[in-house]
């Protein structure tokens, strides 16, 4: 596992040059082994150039980054980079070879793996991203859209990385498209143990996957903590141009006619949940009519004093969804 601390990090393009741009500003920031850290921002926020430094791709004009307390050159950058694994954006534009196997491998081809063990690493990686055997000897041009981004994802993974950096791994991919790829992203994490960092715009993917959150603005961060904490700070995410996923946006509507509700929840499970055991203690139910009210103003009317049955926790989760998409 590889632990990496960055510590009052800048860095500036074409420095010294007409053409000067900071892209990172001060950033310190320690990432522990096994996080799935988010990373957010609008673009041009510096998401990529951090993800470059942590990959070792790019070194820093000010300040330092360290991996298990040691700096890049005592690694050495080849070694790094097998141990960090960057998926660009649109990685399945750089797949060339005449069949998955062989793209999957190519990885593979200088580090003095035995063709028996390649052919393990690669049906491995396969398997991490679910992907069958049967696609090993296709043509990587004729899959659709998502499998080839798999495949882009699983040729850097056969490389068997602590750490994997993805930079927004799922844009341009239709909705079920986007669930795949990260549910095998979270999957795997908690199989192998590796560190996930995920650069995104869509806080619904951070709500969903990410333990921790850092959000950029203009190359410094603005905002870090859980998912909760950086929705919680309405403030740093309308500064940085972005807002909480639309199922917070919700719970904080509620929260004016239930206090006790907990208004930093990101998901649509876990807001079911949650609106579940504020009417068990209120001994309140949740009417089916009641949905269309849910994103407009909330008054006391809206519940009443029935007990709380078995269909109504069960489709709570249904209905909170049908609001939150009205919302």
């Amino acid at each position: 596992m590889l632990s990496i601390r960055l510590e009052n990090l800048s860095f500036c393009y074409q420095q010294g040059t007409p053409f000067e741009k900071t892209a990172l500003r001060n950033i310190t920031l320690t990432i522990e082994p096994g996080t799935f850290l988010g990373v957010a921002g609008l673009s041009g926020a510096g998401k990529t150039t951090l993800l470059r430094h942590l990959s070792g791709f790019l070194r820093p004009t000010s300040g330092r980054i360290t991996f298990d307390g040691l700096p890049v050159d005592a690694h050495g950058a080849r070694d790094l980079r097998r141990r960090v694994g960057l998926v660009f954006q649109h990685p399945e534009d750089q797949l060339f070879e005449e069949t998955v196997y062989k793209d999957i491998a190519f990885g593979l081809s200088g580090a003095g793996v035995s063709p028996e063990e390649a052919a393990e690493r690669v049906r491995e990686a396969l398997e991490a991203v679910g992907l069958g055997e049967e696609l090993l000897e296709r043509s990587p041009f004729g899959l659709s859209g998502g499998e080839k981004r798999r495949v882009a994802i699983a040729g850097v993974m056969v490389m068997k990385p602590s750490v994997l950096v993805l930079d927004e791994p799922s844009v341009g991919l239709d909705p079920r498209g986007r669930g795949e790829i990260l549910d095998h992203i979270a999957r795997m994490r908690r199989k192998r143990g590796v560190t996930v960092v995920l650069a995104t715009h869509d806080m619904e993917q951070m709500a969903r996957y990410a333990e921790k959150v850092v959000v950029l603005k203009g190359g410094s961060i603005v905002s870090e903590g859980t998912p909760r904490e950086v929705f919680r700070d309405a403030g740093a995410l309308e500064s940085a141009g972005l807002e909480p996923p639309r199922i917070t946006r919700l719970m904080m509507k509620l929260k004016k006619a239930l206090p006790d509700i907990d208004d930093g929840i990101g998901t649509v499970e876990e807001a079911a949940e949650e609106i579940k055991r504020v009417y068990r203690g209120k001994g309140c139910g949740w009417r089916r009519h009641d949905t269309r009210h849910a994103h407009g103003q909330i008054c006391s009317r809206q519940f009443d004093s029935s007990p709380v049955g078995p269909e109504d926790e069960d489709t709570a989760g249904g209905r909170l969804y049908d609001a939150c998409i009205s919302c």
